[in-house]
């Protein structure tokens, strides 16, 4: 991925801030009025279908749904426009049952002038977007 524009770098920062499960980086990483919308629309994880706004929200978000998991990201391509990225892949994740729930989506982050996230939106469905695993152990 070349063209490292400022949305890309806060991309990957989030990106990795997740996979090594470092909460205090990927907090910092955004400005205190965003909004994560993951998925975009009503689901279970935003039921009012509205995202988790500010900070605070942001943290629960991270609590409730990164925290307790182990997460990898396989992006295949990725395309910037001014201040936006759009990453296309899929996202991993290991329930600590050993257990995987791949989702195959797009992944945008935007950003505002000092480089800070403002929204973060995943466009998934979990009805037809998510792949489940079971856990070998169980």
């Amino acid at each position: 991925m070349s063209n490292i524009t400022p949305a890309r770098a806060a991309s990957l920062a989030s990106m990795r801030a997740v996979e090594t499960g470092d909460k205090a980086a990927w907090l910092a990483l955004f400005a205190p009025d965003a909004c994560i919308e993951d998925p975009v629309g009503v689901s279970a994880l935003d039921p009012a279908g509205e995202g988790h706004r500010g900070l605070d929200a942001i943290a629960a978000f991270w609590d409730a749904n990164i925290g307790p998991n182990t997460l990898k990201f396989d992006i295949g391509r990725s395309h910037v426009a001014g201040d936006e990225v759009a990453n296309v892949g899929t996202i991993t994740t290991t329930l600590p049952d050993g257990s995987q729930a791949a989702v195959t989506g797009v992944f945008t982050y935007r950003v505002d002038a000092e480089g800070r996230l403002v929204s973060l939106r995943a466009f998934w469905n979990m009805d037809e977007d998510m792949e489940f695993t079971a856990s070998e152990a169980g």
